[in-house]
């Protein structure tokens, strides 16, 4: 788990996008924030948002047949 602080103008989709690479667990950080939704898309400056530890997604390896 990680805390950010969040600066003026901040949204949950960049934020997750810096820390984890991908917009895909905006779900999991509203989860772990109770409330931040209803804060509306862009944060108002100086929240601190915890950011739940991600299990990493498994690397499927395609092998062909033909």
């Amino acid at each position: 788990m990680s805390v950010y602080r969040n600066i003026d103008g901040d949204v949950i989709d960049a934020i997750c996008k810096a820390h984890y690479g991908s917009e895909q667990h905006v779900t999991a950080v509203y989860e772990a924030n109770p409330g931040l939704a209803r804060l509306g898309p862009v944060l108002p400056k100086g929240l601190e948002i915890i950011l739940p530890e991600i299990e990493a997604n498994p690397v499927v390896t395609l092998k062909r047949l033909w």
